[in-house]
Order: C-alpha cells, then sequence, then structure tokens
C-alpha cells in the first residue's frame, strides 16, 4: 500500500518538474516580416508611437501576443509591437557581424557574390549542413554560413 502511494508522490513531482522546466525554457516563436517596410510601435495599438521601421524577412522573436498585435525581441535585444499582418513564418535571418560575405555556393571556398553589413535579413531557401541559401528583398541570392546570422 505505502509502495503505491510513494510511486503517485513520485510521478506527481515528476510532472510538476516537467511543468516548471517548460515554463523555465519557455516557447520560442519566431516569424518574419512580409511587407516591403513595417512600423514597429510602442503598443499594441495604431496610435502608438512610432519606434523604428523594420524591412523585408527581418526576424522576431514573438514574446507576448495582445489581440491582433504581437511583441517582439529584435537580433539586438530591442523590443516593440507589430500587428500580426505584416508578418508570417517564412524563414528569415538577419546579419549579426559587422561584413558577411555572401557566396555562389554552400561553402567558404565560393566565388563572392556580395558583401553585406551588419542587421542585413534574408529569407532562408534552402539549408545544406551548416550552410544555409538566402535571398534578399531585393531578389540578391547566395549561401551564407549559419554562424553569422540569428536566429
Amino acid at each position: 500500500m505505502q509502495s503505491g502511494r510513494y510511486k503517485m508522490r513520485l510521478v506527481t513531482i515528476g510532472m510538476a518538474i516537467l511543468i516548471i522546466l517548460f515554463h523555465a525554457v519557455g516557447y520560442a516563436e519566431y516569424l518574419t516580416v512580409q511587407v516591403p517596410s513595417a512600423n514597429v510601435r510602442s503598443g499594441p495599438a495604431p496610435g502608438s508611437d512610432l519606434l523604428w521601421r523594420v524591412e523585408k524577412y527581418h526576424p522576431l522573436d514573438i514574446i507576448e501576443k495582445k489581440g491582433d498585435w504581437y511583441r517582439f525581441r529584435d537580433f539586438e535585444g530591442d523590443e516593440g509591437w507589430i500587428h500580426k499582418s505584416l508578418v508570417s513564418n517564412v524563414s528569415g535571418v538577419i546579419i549579426k557581424k559587422d561584413k558577411t560575405n555572401i557566396r555562389s555556393g554552400p561553402d567558404a571556398k565560393s566565388n563572392i557574390v556580395f558583401t553585406v553589413e551588419k542587421g542585413v535579413p534574408f529569407k532562408v531557401v534552402s539549408k545544406k549542413g551548416q550552410w544555409l541559401e538566402v535571398e534578399h528583398a531585393d531578389g540578391d541570392r547566395g549561401w551564407i554560413n549559419a554562424a553569422v546570422v540569428w536566429p
């Protein structure tokens, strides 16, 4: 009889620990801007102060939802609000290095197609190992190592 109660307590404690760990780790949801330019606001309303603008394919880490608005954190840790109609779940990344080469193929020996600055966003077209095939909003495409982008 005592053995059954002991097992039940262990199961209950185990479930409580799993619930706590799930909430502590959190759930990351990344969305990407899908319009040429989107306003970032100080609050979840069209009349809230305009903080800055983000361009197409800019990735956002969603940290709160309120009606049709999402509060997010960007790659620099800045926070703001954006309307849900301006984003989608298309995979996007942003350059986190000062200068980064975009290459013609998925390796460091491939030709450099162009170079970009920190903060330039891209849509992810495909993946090959640690390399991402990316496309900028202007249509320029190439390959980049995943180590130089966020998220």
